[in-house]
């Protein structure tokens, strides 16, 4: 088993991560009819429950371009990782983590013996990569470490310095809140961009790719250019929003409603 995010990270090149939130079969089809490199199912503010995994994970599997399949848990829980990984995901999306002791706790579920402790059972990986799947599963399922809130930032060397670690994921809604700020996304507060330029060159310093939430397109490009090696815009949701409103917009000739469509 392979992951081409990994792939294309060690190239240089900056990856794109769709996002779904809604828990149907062709939303997740839907959105991997375009050229995403990944796409991440989102149980923690998404509408996505542990049964509707295997589904979705196994309809963005199916479809032409096949991108690699993410996880956002609901939390730092062993056991909701073990089973968002033994359903397909190759990668874990963390939130809050704020210590390197809950890094740790994260990573000790995505890695199997030595690097963690994550219990054997990996039926659908078996069942499509036989044993090539255990052998691989360190190297190829990722852990991000959502780093969200002041402690995390102050921590942000420590947390970077644990092994196995693959990366860090910016939440910039929670990180902008948590420093007094309105919740946003796409900011361009130079007290933001201070943060974002300060978690970068943290991953560089420890090897790691830094990953950043975004609500456009025009955005995302601007943090790739920053130096973030993977950046999410939009989601199912958001663009379905987003046309809704454009379409009400053109036939009722007023201006479009402005939002965010990072979710």
């Amino acid at each position: 088993m392979t992951n081409k995010l990994k792939a294309r990270w060690a190239e240089g090149k900056a990856t794109t991560n769709g996002w779904l939130g809604l828990p149907h079969v062709l939303s997740a089809e839907v959105m991997a009819s375009q050229p995403w490199d990944s796409i991440t199912l989102d149980m923690h503010h998404g509408f996505i429950d542990l049964p509707d995994l295997v589904n979705l994970l196994a309809a963005l599997a199916g479809t032409k371009n096949s991108p690699v399949p993410l996880v956002r848990v609901p939390w730092n829980d062993p056991g909701v990782i073990y089973r968002a990984l033994d359903a397909g995901a190759q990668g874990i999306i963390c939130p809050m983590i704020n210590t390197a002791e809950e890094a740790q706790q994260f990573v000790r579920a995505v890695k199997y013996p030595p690097l963690g402790q994550r219990s054997f059972g990996p039926m659908r990986g078996l069942l499509r990569e036989g044993p090539a799947y255990v052998a691989s599963a360190n190297d190829t399922c990722l852990a991000l470490a959502q780093i969200e809130t002041r402690q995390a930032l102050q921590n942000i060397d420590a947390i970077m310095a644990v092994a196995g670690l693959d990366g860090v994921y910016v939440g910039p809604s929670d990180l902008g809140f948590d420093h007094g700020l309105p919740p946003e996304f796409d900011s361009e507060r130079p007290e933001m961009l201070a943060l974002y330029d300060q978690i970068i060159a943290a991953a560089k310093r420890h090897g790691l790719v830094a990953a950043m939430h975004n609500a456009t397109p025009a955005y995302a490009q601007k943090m790739a250019a920053r130096g973030f090696n993977m950046v999410t815009f939009g989601s199912d949701i958001g663009f379905i929003l987003a046309a809704n409103q454009a379409a009400m917009a053109t036939y009722t000739g007023s201006a479009a409603t402005t939002g965010s469509t990072g979710y």
